[in-house]
């Protein structure tokens, strides 16, 4: 079986599009288009429904992806056993700035010591923009908030949203919450708003900023109250419930996207090391055991 073609089905289902994948393959969307057809005739079964808004896998398409992508990992394994894999190389990785706060002062070290040669390139955003650029390929991995179900992303655990406040601030005594959060499209606005919507708590949305600093600044001066992980609260800040009058909000999923195709050894031990590091913070939930190993190429 033609990995080539293997590779180019796998990227296609992972990137949900074929114009997503030929970016990441370096290929024109009509190249990728002959691929899968070429490879569905040797199948004899179509593997993806395609439409003018979505390409999603078939029966056939689903049952093949994983066997294609056990294949295409004995492929680079074996390319890095012949030292056919480079060590030096550019990573693109994106990620939330409080995400980043949070792993990457042990990852970068740990990164560089083993591969001094790779050039990483950081992308701050919030989640949504960020599995989006992923699927275009402009981005070769991604730690990202879970926002809706993705071919690419690998739940790495679970982390609590909670209500913060400033030290000195008494959330039971706003008539009307005032709200300091980020733009529409963030699953912690979502979060935070349907909570309040469901107790038929008054709130004001006072401040709206994409940059944790935009939102902390108003928080931190007892002007509004957030919505962040137990990892993220600022200083002068602490964690309010329903003691004080706030309803739960419950948890988000926390994932990894990781760029199908041709595994560096580089690439694959950022992603181990980031898989690591995430993993064993005492904030992240791991997943059950049945529910999937934490990282899987």
């Amino acid at each position: 079986m033609d990995t080539d073609l293997l590779r180019a089905f796998v990227t296609v289902a992972e990137c949900e599009g074929f114009s997503a994948a030929g970016k990441v393959l370096h290929r024109t969307q009509s190249a990728i288009s002959l691929q899968i057809k070429r490879l569905e005739d040797q199948m004899g079964k179509a593997l993806f429904e395609r439409t003018s808004r979505s390409v999603m896998l078939t029966g056939p398409g689903e049952r093949l992806l994983p066997y294609a992508r056990h294949m295409l990992t004995l492929e680079d394994e074996a390319r890095e056993a012949l030292g056919q894999l480079t060590r030096g190389e550019l990573i693109r990785f994106g990620t939330s700035e409080e995400q980043a706060a949070t792993y990457l002062p042990a990852l970068l070290a740990r990164f560089a010591e083993r591969y001094p040669a790779a050039r990483l390139e950081m992308h701050c955003d919030i989640s949504g923009s960020l599995v989006e650029a992923f699927q275009e390929g402009v981005l070769d991995v991604v730690l990202s908030i879970r926002h809706g179900p993705t071919q690419s992303g690998q739940l790495l655990g679970w982390e609590p949203m909670v209500w913060v406040v400033a030290e000195q601030a008494a959330p039971e005594r706003w008539t009307e919450l005032p709200l300091a959060l980020n733009p529409e499209g963030c699953i912690f606005r979502a979060h935070a708003l349907a909570a309040l919507g469901r107790e038929k708590r008054r709130w004001q949305l006072r401040y709206v900023s994409p940059s944790p600093t935009g939102i902390n600044l108003p928080v931190q001066a007892g002007l509004a109250a957030t919505v962040k992980t137990p990892r993220s609260v600022p200083p002068g800040c602490r964690i309010v419930g329903e003691a004080e009058g706030l309803p739960a909000l419950g948890q988000v999923e926390v994932e990894l996207h990781r760029r199908p195709g041709h595994a560096s050894e580089a690439l694959e031990a950022f992603c181990e090391e980031l898989v690591a590091i995430v993993t064993d913070n005492d904030a992240v939930a791991s997943p059950p055991l049945d529910g999937g190993a934490a990282f899987q190429r």
